[in-house]
């Protein structure tokens, strides 16, 4: 695995293996962003745009069904860009069994290009953070089982959904979901996946 800080303000991670023996492998980053800066509270008011039209639902220890179910009509409809907060309290299911959004998007492009997946802008600090990435899917985690109590740098207090993640990966429980993408490494295969978080301002 390499981290690359580029001249374009991105954070480039590749992700590299190799295998003797068939072997599952899916390699994530589990990175926290709040785009306002460390300990400015929740993240409710980030505004996120996921390029998907489907995610995998879960059940209620959040494993996923095996189910590909469309976004549209639904909390999960991030096809244009929402405020986290907006629809995080809707009495869905499926939101209730992660306390909020901790779910995989099955993005759009999932033939191995290097494809924008996800965008987030905070509209008070004018941040905005894109993600790219080879990879087939994202899971979208808004901090829902933070606690309130983390101390973070310079002293400054982390709340419940202080930061969210976007972790780009294959799907979770690939190797037990036949009908998901394959996670199997082969000998003599290359698993080679690249992700870049990009920093702007609007």
């Amino acid at each position: 695995m390499s981290y690359t800080v580029t001249p374009d303000n991105e954070l480039k991670i590749e992700y590299s293996a190799t295998t003797d023996r068939p072997t599952i492998v899916n390699l994530t980053n589990h990175s926290y962003f709040n785009l306002a800066g460390a300990g400015s509270g929740d993240i409710l008011k980030h505004q996120v745009t996921i390029y998907a039209d489907s995610f995998t639902p879960v059940d209620q220890g959040l494993s996923p069904t095996g189910e590909i179910r469309p976004v549209k009509g639904t909390p999960f409809d991030f096809t244009s860009a929402h405020a986290i907060g907006e629809r995080i309290g809707q009495s869905d299911p499926q939101l209730q069994y992660g306390k909020g959004y901790d779910h995989n998007y099955v993005l759009r492009s999932r033939h191995g290009r290097l494809v924008k997946a996800a965008e987030v802008y905070d509209p008070e600090s004018g941040r905005v953070m894109e993600v790219w990435t080879t990879e087939p899917g994202v899971q979208f985690y808004t901090g829902n089982n933070l606690p309130d109590s983390l101390t973070g740098k310079d002293g400054k207090t982390y709340a419940r959904r202080g930061a969210l993640c976007l972790e780009t990966q294959h799907y979770p429980d690939s190797p037990n979901k036949p009908n998901f993408p394959t996670t199997e490494l082969k000998p003599g295969a290359n698993y080679r996946t690249t992700t870049v978080y990009k920093f702007s301002v609007r």
